[in-house]
């Protein structure tokens, strides 16, 4: 057995377990799926809802993966991916100190998942039992770059609000303005 491992597994696992169900059901205190829709508005991510059940879901199931050693890079990279957004949304401009509101704790828990990954699950796990363990300084840097990545698109694609469709205005028969989809025929 691997204590050390198998402890934080469980323990930083669990946490998001608890974290992600906060948003997804309002357990533990937390804001449920409207309160969580409504944190991704103010954040400008939109649409709000997807975000807000993008967000619980990735600590919910990337917490119960890490607990279990399951699928433990991919775990990782969910994970970080929330993190790297709570980064650039909420913390980073309170800057590095935890005692600011900053980033220090979630950058940690970046680091802690590497570092997980880095040296594996161990025993028991998930990935150990089944074979499919991954793990090294490769391992962990590309799980520590999907969340990055992930974060960045998902900020992205949340900046604004679905634009419709473009219009042209054209002029009716009774000299009217009329505003008609782009490329509509009349």
């Amino acid at each position: 057995m691997n204590a050390g491992p198998l402890i934080a597994r469980l323990t930083i696992g669990g946490l998001f377990v608890g974290h992600g169900t906060q948003k997804l059901f309002g357990w533990f205190g937390g804001p449920g799926p409207e309160g969580t829709e409504k944190m991704m508005e103010n954040l400008e991510l939109h649409p709000a809802r997807r975000h807000a059940l993008a967000a619980g879901t990735a600590e919910t199931a990337g917490g119960a993966l890490l607990a279990l050693g399951a699928l433990t890079p991919l775990a990782a990279a969910m994970l970080s991916g929330t993190m790297f957004t709570a980064i650039r949304k909420v913390h980073l401009k309170n800057g590095l100190w935890n005692t600011g509101g900053g980033y220090e704790y979630n950058l940690s828990l970046v680091a802690a998942l590497a570092a997980l990954v880095n040296c594996g699950p161990g025993s028991p796990s998930v990935d150990r039992a089944l074979g499919i363990e991954r793990k090294g300084s490769a391992w962990a840097l590309a799980s520590v770059a999907a969340g990055a990545v992930s974060s960045a698109l998902a900020i992205e694609a949340g900046r604004e609000p679905q634009e419709p469709a473009p219009e042209a205005v054209r002029h009716a028969q009774n000299g009217q303005a009329e505003r008609v989809p782009v490329g509509a025929a009349r």
